[in-house]
């Protein structure tokens, strides 16, 4: 729980600085096309330090998310050799068979849950342009999932800012066993996709 309470306290520094918002983007950007970090971890920093910038910073991330599951979707379709290699890091060539099938008969909407549910997005970001999807339905499915999702994370640090930071800090190891079952359920999640 220290290393948590300290990677926090770290985190929340950097929010308070010039470089808060830059790397929300960059880190929005990456985690939709390649990387295996969620925006989150900038994301609620910053919505607590500023919470009444909460609804911008959700603006910033879903922007860039968007952007960067457009060179998602470029990787899937001009970079397979490299977009493959993360898909089936995820899920199995069965899964993504499966996949296939549902996305040409639901488009919009596996893409529109991708980018709003917990789901890595890059998955489908990379298969779409695999897929040689509707680059329009594409887009319009991303911004409504992506920003329904961000927008939705931060409402309550707008709505209930510094009250939502105290209770952090007061029930600390509460939420750090609650972050630990979270990524071990998202691993098991991960490991349930790719069979």
């Amino acid at each position: 729980m220290k290393f948590l309470k300290k990677f926090y306290d770290w985190v929340l520094h950097w929010a308070y600085t010039s470089y808060g918002v830059p790397a929300l983007f960059i880190l929005s950007f990456a985690e939709s096309a390649f990387l295996p970090i969620m925006p989150e971890v900038i994301l609620f920093p910053l919505c607590l330090s500023r919470h009444k910038k909460s609804f911008y910073y959700a603006f910033v991330c879903s922007i860039s998310s968007v952007l960067g599951g457009l060179f998602g979707y470029l990787i899937g379709l001009e970079f397979w050799s490299i977009g493959q290699k993360i898909v089936f890091h995820y899920m199995t060539h069965e899964k993504f068979e499966s996949v296939r099938l549902t996305y040409h008969t639901h488009e919009a909407w596996v893409i529109f849950l991708a980018a709003l549910t917990p789901v890595p997005y890059k998955i489908f970001t990379i298969a779409a342009g695999f897929f040689r999807g509707d680059l329009v339905v594409f887009i319009i499915a991303s911004v409504l999932g992506r920003s329904a999702k961000f927008f939705i994370l931060v409402a309550p640090f707008y709505f209930f800012g510094p009250g939502i930071k105290s209770r952090i800090e007061k029930s600390f190891h509460i939420i750090g066993v609650s972050v630990i079952i979270a990524i071990v359920v998202i691993i098991l999640i991960i490991k349930l996709v790719r069979k």
